[in-house]
């Protein structure tokens, strides 16, 4: 007798395959959003890239604060207070009702230093920023990229999981009518738990990549949905046109920056014994309730009988005023040889981290330019094998249309293409995830993300 291949589903195998429909269609509801729009959100929304932001503006702060140093500091202020004999100073200045000072740096090479190293600070400040941002960049097109893997994935699956459905219920019918035995059961249930297992896992992959990205972007998760037409990966150099790209990176160029820095500041120690000049100003109204006519009387005209000199006395007036220049030099100073010592021993070893970090960028763009060709190469091989296996499935149909074929003939070939298939998604996931470390050593990751996508 000749039994029929084809399957009946019974009300659980309906029941099953009406939930992972159910599973594989709730991220369908979503509107697909394009990488370039997700990467602008993420931009103005990730925490590090404002928290790389706030400190470049305290470093460009700091760094405006030492210039106005050369800016006239003026203060106003009244000393009022009840005087008993002399009237002594009260916090370093005469009792007045009013007085305004001002005074300001001239000449300071110290501070010249210091104020050069700042505005190397600042500038670092700027390329870490930049450098917070291409990661925050990365971080995002790799997630969408993996999680455009993982939704293609499931729209597979659902595909596998409705073939093992029928597969499994076919079995199922032969084992009753005698045809397969109880171990092709077994392997029919064990076909069907695998695509459940890896419905669980890939479901549970995209949950997880969507939370981050609503974490990234402020966005909720559901309503993240990748566009993978939106994820052109550029044509990146040749080995033969590549050049040295890594002092070029911001973050080589931020560790030079601050080896600058440091070095500037060493600088500004050894010009501490230099001469430093200052400016220095100061008008005060004085009060007649504190002695002051007690002690300095109006002058008055001198007789005639007595000498102009003997005559002369001293005159106490109201209005007072007096400005200049403070000239300091440093003799000797032991702290500050240390302190110069010190800041010697940070230079050299910014310089040296510097050193290091140039090294490392270059190493990690070769490694990932090894990284590209080879995985070119295996997405070649993946692609081919895919292909080679869907032409293997459609001869199997063909002989089973023939009679020559079996049903588990047939279930072998599909499982074999669904294996292709995944590899293909993973390798070629690998390879865009290693294109865009690359892009993001040789500088090119901001401009291919907000630039040259559509």
């Amino acid at each position: 007798m000749k039994t029929s291949c084809r399957p009946h589903w019974t009300r659980t195998r309906a029941l099953k395959s009406v939930v992972t429909i159910f599973i594989f269609s709730g991220s369908l509801l979503a509107e697909p959003i394009p990488l370039k729009r997700i990467v602008e959100l993420a931009l103005s929304h990730a925490t590090a890239g404002n928290i790389a932001s706030a400190d470049e503006q305290r470093i460009d702060a700091a760094q405006r604060e030492l210039s106005a140093s050369y800016i006239p500091q003026i203060t106003t202020a009244a000393g009022l207070g009840y005087s008993y004999g002399f009237p002594l100073a009260l916090e370093g200045s005469a009792p007045s009702l009013f007085n305004i000072s001002a005074q300001s740096s001239l000449l300071n090479a110290s501070l010249h230093s210091a104020i050069q190293a700042a505005k190397a600070d600042s500038k670092m400040a700027t390329l870490n920023t930049k450098d917070q941002r291409d990661a925050v960049i990365q971080d995002v097109a790799q997630s969408y990229a993996e999680l455009a893997k993982w939704e293609h994935r499931l729209t597979l699956l659902q595909e596998s999981a409705t073939d093992a459905n029928k597969f499994e219920a076919a079995v199922t019918e032969r084992v009753q009518e005698g045809v397969d035995s109880e171990v092709d059961a077994t392997k029919a249930r064990l076909s069907t738990a695998r695509v459940r297992f890896r419905v669980t896992e890939a479901q549970g992959a995209a949950d997880v990549l969507r939370e981050h990205l609503s974490k990234l972007t402020g966005l909720p998760a559901a309503s993240i949905q990748t566009d993978p037409e939106s994820f052109h990966t550029p044509s990146l150099p040749t080995e033969e046109t590549a050049t040295d790209t890594a002092a070029s990176t911001p973050g080589v160029q931020a560790a030079m920056e601050h080896a600058r820095a440091q070095y500037l500041r060493a600088q500004g120690e050894h010009r501490a014994f230099w001469p430093t000049v200052d400016f220095a100003a100061q008008y005060a109204l004085l009060s007649k309730f504190n002695n002051y006519q007690n002690y300095y009387i109006p002058s008055r005209p001198c007789p005639s009988s007595v000498g102009e000199i003997l005559c002369v006395t001293n005159a106490f007036q109201q209005n007072n005023a007096t400005f200049g220049v403070n000239i300091r030099f440093s003799i000797f100073n032991a702290s500050q040889k240390a302190r110069e010592q010190l800041a010697d021993a940070d230079a050299l070893k910014a310089k040296k981290q510097a050193e290091s970090v140039h090294d490392k960028v270059s190493e990690d763009t070769l490694r990932l330019r090894r990284s590209v060709a080879q995985l070119q190469a295996a997405r070649d091989v993946a692609q081919l094998e895919y292909e080679l296996a869907d032409k293997t499935l459609a001869a199997t149909q063909t002989r089973i249309d023939a009679g020559t074929a079996n049903l588990h003939d047939l279930e072998d070939t599909r499982m074999q293409l669904n294996e292709r298939s995944m590899a293909l998604q993973d390798v070629t996931f690998d390879l865009q995830r290693a294109q865009l470390g690359l892009m993001r050593t040789t500088g090119d990751l901001e401009k291919w993300a907000l630039g040259s996508q559509k």
